[in-house]
């Protein structure tokens, strides 16, 4: 069928019929207000009769998805034939070695390489990465760890975290075998290719050693997958020894750690998304202990980063004291001793309702500034040299010639000339910059480009659009909109439209380039992203609208969206699909319930649609976190009603939804399977409609589903499949697609 054609093809009829769940009423009963779950058994992991039930869910589901396999074929060979599947990554320099991977066609995953440095004089040229071409041997190259071996024979394989000592001996690495994110750490001598004995089981994201080689400090969380402890292991002694550095016992604290950027100091973050505590360790008063920066009793949420400015101990702090955008400011470690009331703090970038401070770091010459300004992520330079006093510099900011982009600081080294950048928009594909840092002889500093990720497959950027829209809401929001087509779709009102969006945590739907989306564009779908309340993309206050009692302003924002796109002239507003995954997955549950008259489809990734019921239970996973995003729904009667009236699960209705499909992992830690599971059953219970509701369901995978780039590829195959085949999109627009 031609892509003009106004009508979404139906899916050819199946004889499948939907497994039906049987009802146990379970009640809920919380602030006077009763709930009568039927689903609820459904959590039963171990239960022989939940697992034959999500059997069949597959099998129904791929008997009525069964017409799209050769789209989705089609959409996995596009995304396969466009990604160059020999791929490199440009070499970090870490002390005396440069740090790659290399990805080897063929193989699901990559190797971890390292080569030599050389220590000229000439600092621009240290700090120039050596050349990495596919296929060709580097001389003196050492491979640190090969993906593809270590994941023989195991059903799921990842790495969470990786170290490498000061002196390049040792190299620790953590490796998950089943996809739930608990590691086991193994060390690696580099000069002898041998294992040592010390192997640390179950520990999460989060590996460093000491600067002096002899201790390794890890993470571990605890049985609601919060990250509460960190530990020290010395080296050759029993792991049973390992001291707890520091335990978090409130379970709405999130706890991680790292090194300072000049390795004298171990950095413990401990926080929520409200507030904040650091604690610091100096390596070189190890005994002496932790000691706190500001107590989290204050309800500031900040960073901290001990530093040396003119040789003198410093504080960097990040924080947002009396400043909801965040700003930055210089203090003595003395002054930290006193009352808050009384210390004083130097302002080194003042507050502005405008531009939101995201992190503030350092090199031995300069600030590194990362902000948010007009829903844009930029990166600016300060020179240490008259920081916080009235010789500041003015900051420089490298210029990129895109309206739409995101550049981030990838790496810095503490002693190096350049930071390392990354850069990437809509349309041009992963961009790593060096940076070198303006000195006297170069003032604007200097961007060198490293590499761009190649697409093949005859891609040309030239052949797309994105622009910036507005959308405006209910109360007179404008909402900022991406807006990606193909260049040749014309404004005829006959099109098919995808808008996705997340709005939760203060995340940001940046500009990226994804070579997946190509295979939507190329046949016709004008994609729409909401950048929608409850994101941080204009600033914290946009963040702060969009949570808690103001969380109905992200589905509304996103209904908005949709109202923009289907009067815009691009689509036909019978031809519109939503996606969105996790907390958005939870938007494309109460989308559907609002106004499920305005889509033709609903994908709805790893779905948190029963967040209720999640958020009741403490003793699940991650819950006690979600209080501050959610509200308290356990303690807050208001909480608790207000929640209830947008919860996907308990407000499914005799209405005649879309086209749905949740998908979903057996195994994923933060949304559990049961979710979706519930959901897609009290759905096909109440519909008046005649669209087939699916779950598709991962046995094997986690939260971001199974672990190989090919599997993963054809995840995203299936989810797009199936929103151009809802949408009646399924052909490619004249000399679109693989060249």
């Amino acid at each position: 069928m031609s892509h003009t054609s106004s009508v979404p093809a139906a899916a050819p009829e199946s004889t499948a019929v939907p497994p039906v769940a049987k009802r146990v009423p379970t009640r809920r009963e919380h602030h006077g207000d009763v709930f009568v779950d039927n689903y609820e058994w459904l959590r039963d992991k171990e239960s022989a009769e939940v697992v034959d039930l999500l059997k069949a869910e597959n099998a129904y589901q791929e008997a009525v998805t069964a017409h799209q396999e050769p789209l989705r074929e089609a959409m996995f060979q596009e995304i396969k034939g466009r990604t160059q599947e020999t791929d490199l990554s440009v070499p970090s320099r870490k002390d005396g070695w440069w740090y790659y991977s290399r990805s080897v066609e063929g193989k699901e995953y990559s190797i971890q390489c390292r080569v030599l440095a050389h220590n000229t004089g000439d600092p621009v040229a240290d700090w120039t990465p050596p050349s990495v071409e596919p296929g060709v041997e580097i001389d003196g190259e050492q491979i640190l760890l090969d993906g593809n071996i270590e994941a023989e024979g195991q059903p799921f394989f990842s790495v969470g975290g990786a170290a490498v000592t000061v002196d390049g001996n040792l190299y620790a690495y953590a490796v998950d075998n089943s996809g739930d994110e608990r590691f086991t750490l193994r060390i690696k001598d580099l000069r002898t290719g041998e294992l040592l004995p010390d192997v640390i089981e179950d520990i999460f994201y989060g590996v460093a050693f000491s600067p002096d080689g002899t201790r390794l400090f890890y993470t571990v969380v605890d049985d609601s997958w919060r990250p509460y402890q960190v530990k020290a292991h010395v080296l050759g002694t029993p792991v049973a020894e390992d001291e707890v550095l520091y335990q978090e016992d409130d379970v709405a604290m999130w706890l991680g750690f790292d090194l300072s950027a000049d390795r004298r100091h171990l950095v413990l973050s401990i926080g929520c998304s409200e507030f904040s505590e650091t604690q610091l360790l100096r390596f070189d008063d190890y005994d002496a202990g932790l000691s706190t920066v500001i107590s989290r009793d204050h309800h500031i949420l900040y960073e901290a980063e001990p530093f040396l400015l003119d040789g003198k101990e410093t504080l960097l702090l990040t924080h947002n004291k009396d400043a909801i955008n965040s700003m930055v400011s210089l203090v003595d470690p003395a002054e930290v001793t006193k009352p808050l009331a009384e210390q004083k703090w130097r302002t080194v970038v003042e507050h502005s309702n405008d531009v939101r401070v995201n992190g503030a770091g350092v090199t031995s010459t300069h600030l590194v500034l990362s902000v948010r300004k007009d829903t844009i992520e930029r990166v600016q330079v300060l020179p240490l040299a008259g920081l916080g006093t009235a010789a500041q510099g003015a900051p420089v900011e490298p210029a990129f010639d895109e309206e739409l982009y995101t550049a981030g600081v990838a790496g810095s080294d503490y002693e190096a000339p350049v930071i390392r950048m990354g850069y990437t928009s809509y349309f041009t594909p992963s961009r790593v910059y060096d940076f070198v840092l303006p000195t006297a002889g170069l003032p604007a500093g200097q961007l060198l480009l490293r590499k761009e990720s190649p697409v093949l497959g005859g891609y040309t950027a030239q052949d797309y659009v994105a622009t910036r829209e507005w959308a405006t809401a209910d109360d007179g929001t404008r909402v900022p909109l991406s807006v990606l087509r193909h260049a040749s779709v014309r404004q005829d009102s006959r099109n098919a439209g995808l808008v996705y969006g997340y709005g939760s945590y203060e995340m940001s739907m940046d500009p990226g380039f994804g070579v997946a989306r190509l295979s939507l564009l190329d046949r016709g779908i004008v994609m729409v992203i909401a950048h929608i309340r409850g994101g941080g993309e204009l600033g914290r206050q946009w963040y702060e609208d969009g949570k808690k009692l103001t969380k109905k302003n992200t589905f509304t924002d996103f209904i908005a969206a949709t109202d923009w796109l289907a009067g815009s002239g691009w689509v036909d507003p019978s031809r519109i699909a939503a996606m969105g995954g996790s907390a958005g997955g939870l938007l494309m549950g109460a989308v559907a319930n609002m106004a499920p008259e305005k889509y033709a489809a609903v994908v709805a990734q790893v779905p948190f649609v029963d967040a209720l019921t999640t958020i009741l239970d403490p003793e699940l996973p991650l819950s006690a976190l979600e209080w501050e995003e959610w509200g308290n729904p356990i303690t807050d009667p208001e909480a608790y009603a207000y929640m209830k009236s947008y919860s996907p699960y308990e407000n499914v209705g005799a209405v005649a939804y879309p086209r749905i499909a949740a998908v979903t992992s057996f195994n994923d830690t933060r949304v559990l399977y049961v979710e979706p599971a519930k959901w897609v059953q009290a759905l096909r219970s109440v519909s008046t409609g005649s669209e087939p509701i699916v779950m598709k369901i991962e046995m094997d995978g986690g939260h971001g589903g199974a672990s190989g780039r090919y599997v993963q590829w054809r995840e995203r195959a299936w989810d797009y499949a199936f929103v151009a085949d809802s949408l009646g999109a399924t052909e490619l627009l004249p000399g679109a697609g693989l060249k």
